[in-house]
């Protein structure tokens, strides 16, 4: 039987996120000098990141996960193993729906995260029975209590933690970390509950800071709208 650890950081976004800038070699390479064994590309709204990023992966052992960080009528949700691009704007639960019925994992990110409008938690508790793991450390929550509280959620509806940087530039890779044993595949240590999370803060300002300039630039300058 297999021993030691995998590393996962399973919240990365790409070029294909309006406000990142990782193009998907770079994705790759940082992801080797961190000695990850695998990543998510969980782009805004769009599964075009995760499938650029995965065809570029050249690396036997290593896996890119296509996922998709769904903007819902509730919050975002995060879906991993897909095949299908699904929505944005949809209703919270329908998304949950989407996401299994391609045989996907179901994970709410940052569930507490300051900034980020959920209209209920109310409503985790409705699909507890549905969502596969909490992501209960994001390397973009400011705050150590927002992590805290998402590892308590977890604890409480008795299902799997997830870790992910939360990635938007390449001094963020590898912030957050997911990791289970070798003798498991990702999706058998989730469905088991076997994973632990670790990660560091220390650059959520920064990162965010970033983000928010490369949107407008992206918003303003490349749809034509900027000074010629």
């Amino acid at each position: 039987m297999e021993s030691g650890i995998k590393r996962y950081d399973l919240h990365v976004h790409s070029c294909y996120s309006p406000c990142s800038n990782l193009k998907p070699k770079t994705i790759l390479k940082i992801a080797r000098r961190l000695e990850l064994d695998g990543i998510a590309i969980t782009d805004h709204n769009t599964i075009k990141g995760g499938m650029a990023v995965k065809k570029e992966n050249k690396e036997k052992g290593f896996e890119v996960i296509v996922g998709e960080e769904i903007s819902t009528n509730r919050g975002e949700v995060i879906g991993l193993y897909l095949n299908e691009e699904i929505e944005k704007g949809i209703d919270f639960f329908e998304a949950i729906d989407l996401i299994k019925r391609q045989g996907g994992l179901v994970v709410i990110p940052h569930p507490f995260s300051f900034g980020v409008i959920r209209k209920s938690v109310s409503s985790l508790n409705e699909a507890k029975d549905k969502i596969d793991a909490i992501e209960c450390f994001n390397g973009r929550c400011f705050f150590p209590w927002e992590n805290s509280k998402a590892k308590k959620l977890a604890k409480k509806f008795d299902i799997a933690c997830t870790a992910g940087s939360d990635a938007h530039f390449w001094f963020e890779l590898g912030n957050g970390i997911t990791m289970f044993e070798k003798k498991f595949s990702l999706i058998e240590a989730i469905r088991k509950k076997k994973t632990f999370v670790a990660g560091t803060i220390k650059c959520a300002y920064l990162g965010r800071g970033l983000s928010l300039i490369v949107k407008v630039y992206q918003n303003f300058f490349k749809n034509g709208n900027g000074m010629n």
